[in-house]
């Protein structure tokens, strides 16, 4: 049985690890509920719309308490009442498990 990415804990990553390669990022961009955009198969965005600059601030703050509980951090952009999510594993410049894993977990934050 397959694992849920969203049962999965991301793991510390200091480099010395190739990034993922085209043909096993496209396994793991389906198992996300929302089309994430891919960009130079280097990082994952996807921005998620609130009807008011206040939801989209919670928003932003529970990402960041995961982000911490995670030990992965994204980047963040704040568009008034839409957030705009960037992931990548900046140690190995490109995308790890820990990208995919984080953007589950931050999907299922959007649904609270």
């Amino acid at each position: 049985m397959k694992i849920k990415l969203t049962e999965k804990k991301c793991v510390p990553c200091e480099g010395g690890m190739p990034p993922m390669r085209l043909a096993e990022i496209k396994k793991y961009l389906p198992q996300l509920k929302n089309k994430w955009e891919l960009s130079d198969s280097k990082k994952i965005t996807y921005s998620f719309k609130f009807k008011t600059f206040k939801q989209a601030i919670v928003f932003v703050n529970r990402v960041a308490e995961l982000a911490e509980s995670e030990n992965h951090h994204p980047n963040i952009h704040i568009l008034y009442n839409k957030v705009k999510i960037i992931l990548t594993t900046h140690a190995i410049g490109g995308l790890s498990e820990n990208d995919f894993i984080l953007a589950a977990k931050i999907e299922n934050l959007f649904n609270l």
